[in-house]
C-alpha cells in the first residue's frame, strides 16, 4: 500500500496490476478508493501470466563471505527459484549465532521480495531457516531431481568418460546425436537422429556400441538387437526436461493457453540449428 500511495503516487481511477502471491493469479484493476489504511480496487480483467513454471526449484546455498549471499538470493529469485535454503557447511567461514541468523533471514527475505517485484514474479520466494548438510539429506529424499554443483567437474567430463568406455570396449562404435558437443561428435563413428542411431545399429555388423544420446533410446536398441551390447556414459544421459513433456500437458496448453512459452527471435534462430543439423544428417 505504501508503494502505491507514496512511491508510485497513484490516484483514484488509475489502472494497476495486482498479483495474489498465494494463487499466482494476476489482475488488472482500477483504483476505486485510497484511504489512510486501505486501498480499494475493482477487478477489470484476469491477466494470464507465463512467469512461473510447473518446476519448483529449491536452492541450497552454503553461507558465503561478506554480502555475497544477498547477490546470490537476488539473482536466484530473478532466475525463477521457488525457495532458497542457506546452509552452514563444515568449512564455512561465516559463523552466526541464533540472534544473527534471525536478522539475516529477515534481511534476505526482504531482498527476495524486492527482487521478485523487480522482475514481476507471481510469488515471493521464501528464504528458509538456515540448516546443515545432515538435515538436507533428509529433506532431499522427497525431491524428483537433485543437481549438485561440483567444483572439480572439469576433471570429469563427458569426453573423459567416453574415452574410458572406448578403452574398455575398443571395438565398439560410437553413435552420437547431433545435439552433443562438437568434441564428442568428433570422436564418433556415426552422427544422426535417434531413429538414425537405431537404424544404424541394426544394420551395422558390429556387436558393441557406445550411445551418446538420451537413454530413452536404450529400450528400442535392445529390443531390435537382442544379440548386441549397448553402453552409456557413467553420467547417465537423461533429458529431464523432455521427460516432463506429456501428451496431457501439451493438450492442456493447446486448449487453455496456460504456460505458453514465448522466446525471442534471436534465441529461436539458435535453437533451430540442431533441428537443421538433424534433418541434414538424416538425408
Amino acid at each position: 500500500m505504501n508503494h502505491i500511495k507514496n512511491v508510485l503516487r497513484c490516484q483514484k481511477g488509475e489502472h494497476i496490476e495486482i498479483c495474489n502471491s498465494e494463487t499466482s493469479k494476476n489482475y488488472l484493476c482500477e483504483i476505486n478508493k485510497i484511504e489512510k489504511e486501505e486501498i480499494e480496487c475493482n477487478i477489470l480483467e484476469n491477466l494470464r501470466s507465463n512467469v512461473e513454471t510447473d518446476i519448483k526449484v529449491t536452492i541450497f546455498q552454503g553461507l558465503p563471505k561478506a554480502d555475497k549471499m544477498e547477490y546470490i538470493i537476488q539473482k536466484s529469485v530473478e532466475l525463477g527459484a521457488y525457495d532458497i535454503t542457506p546452509v552452514e557447511m563444515k568449512r564455512c567461514i561465516v559463523k552466526l549465532n541464533e540472534k544473527d541468523k534471525e536478522k539475516k533471514i529477515q534481511r534476505w527475505q526482504k531482498i527476495a521480495e524486492v527482487a521478485a517485484k523487480q522482475c514481476k514474479r507471481d510469488i515471493i520466494p521464501k528464504i528458509n531457516n538456515i540448516t546443515n548438510v545432515k538435515l538436507i539429506c533428509n529433506i532431499i529424499q522427497n525431491y524428483d531431481i537433485i543437481l549438485v554443483a561440483y567444483e572439480k567437474e572439469k576433471e570429469r567430463t563427458l569426453k573423459s568418460e567416453l574415452k574410458k568406455i572406448k578403452e574398455a570396449h575398443p571395438n565398439a562404435e560410437i553413435l552420437t546425436h547431433p545435439e552433443c558437443p562438437l568434441n564428442i561428435r568428433n570422436m564418433s563413428d556415426y552422427i544422426g537422429s535417434t531413429s538414425g542411431i537405431i537404424d544404424y545399429a541394426g544394420k551395422s555388423d558390429k556387436e558393441e556400441f557406445i550411445i551418446c544420446t538420451e537413454n530413452g533410446v536404450c529400450y528400442e536398441l535392445e529390443k531390435n538387437n537382442p544379440g548386441k551390447k549397448f553402453y552409456f556414459t557413467e553420467t547417465e544421459p537423461v533429458c529431464h526436461d523432455m521427460k516432463l513433456i506429456t501428451l496431457e500437458k501439451i493438450l492442456h496448453v493447446l486448449e487453455s493457453g496456460e504456460n505458453e512459452v514465448k522466446i525471442s527471435q534471436t534465441l529461436g534462430s539458435e535453437a533451430v540449428k540442431p533441428l537443421h543439423n538433424m534433418l541434414e544428417l538424416a538425408k
